[in-house]
């Protein structure tokens, strides 16, 4: 892979979340379930493997990060770490050539040339050549990490330059393939109040692609920001979902967001079926 020096990021100004970062070490990197079940996995997986009965399910450690490509890589780092609060852990870029294309772009390629189509029509850049860069940051929150990726033409200037792609005009999440980034609100937050806070910090950095739902009907865009605050928020009273809260939310990227709180039932759900992980797995 060629690639420039890497620019590093400092380190966060914030001593509490820089000793928060410091203190997690690996479980920065271990995603939602935590270090003590990484290690209980590890040690199950050697002792599976000398037996030859290793499953893959037991070499896993969870979920590390989710990623999210982006128009514009200075628009989205500021989101997710002055809107939303996350910390960078670092960044890196320029990267070009046969082998990260091929890491990332190898099944579209081939579906290209089968079709008998120009790959930049199907959102494929030529990293392969160096006409396009791709560029990358990561963003710890407390229990997962965000990866921010940019593809963007190498004559454009890392950051604010612009993606070498349009972005998807069709943006709803009922297409197979969509995916969501989900964001826990503590549950002494008032959630329609924090609804109302995200769109106006947004909006003041002129985001004005962060736009949350409503539970309510609107057929303008007028009648979506007069609706009544109590509509930002969709609680849930009955069935296996009671005590889940939540709201879907478009971020300055256009990527869907959904923010929940975990309360009652529901909590008590996904904890002892968390608890029930952790012994099946010999936690």
């Amino acid at each position: 892979m060629k690639t420039r020096e890497c620019e590093r990021a400092s380190e966060p100004d914030d001593p509490q979340r820089r000793d928060l970062l410091r203190a997690t070490g690996i479980v920065t990197l271990g995603g939602v379930l935590g270090s003590s079940l990484g290690l209980t996995l590890a040690s199950r997986t050697e002792a599976a493997s000398a037996a030859g009965t290793t499953s893959l399910g037991s070499r896993l450690r969870g979920v590390q990060h989710f990623g999210i490509t982006v128009q514009n890589m200075d628009r989205a780092y500021e989101f997710y770490t002055e809107v939303l609060g996350g910390t960078e852990i670092m960044r890196d870029g320029d990267f070009f050539g046969d082998r990260i294309q091929n890491t990332l772009l190898l099944t579209e390629e081939v579906q290209a040339i089968a079709d008998g189509v120009n790959p930049r029509t199907l959102g494929i850049p030529d990293l392969r050549g160096g006409a396009q860069r791709l560029d990358v940051r990561f963003i710890q929150f407390d229990n997962v990490v965000i990866e921010l990726l940019q593809y963007r033409d190498k004559e454009e200037p890392a950051g604010q330059g612009d993606s070498f792609a349009p972005a998807r005009e069709l943006t709803s999440p009922a297409f197979p393939r969509s995916m969501h980034v989900c964001f826990y609100i503590r549950d002494d937050v008032d959630f329609n109040q924090f609804v109302r806070d995200l769109e106006a910090e947004s909006a003041r950095r002129g985001m004005t692609q962060v736009k949350a739902n409503r539970i309510v009907r609107a057929t303008t865009e007028q009648q979506r920001l007069e609706a009544a605050i109590d509509s930002n928020t969709n609680r849930i009273t009955e069935g296996p979902s009671s005590g889940w809260s939540l709201i879907y939310c478009k971020g300055p990227e256009g990527e869907q967001l959904e923010f929940v709180q975990v309360q009652g039932n529901a909590k008590q759900t996904f904890d002892g079926a968390y608890e029930s992980r952790r012994k099946q797995l010999g936690g």
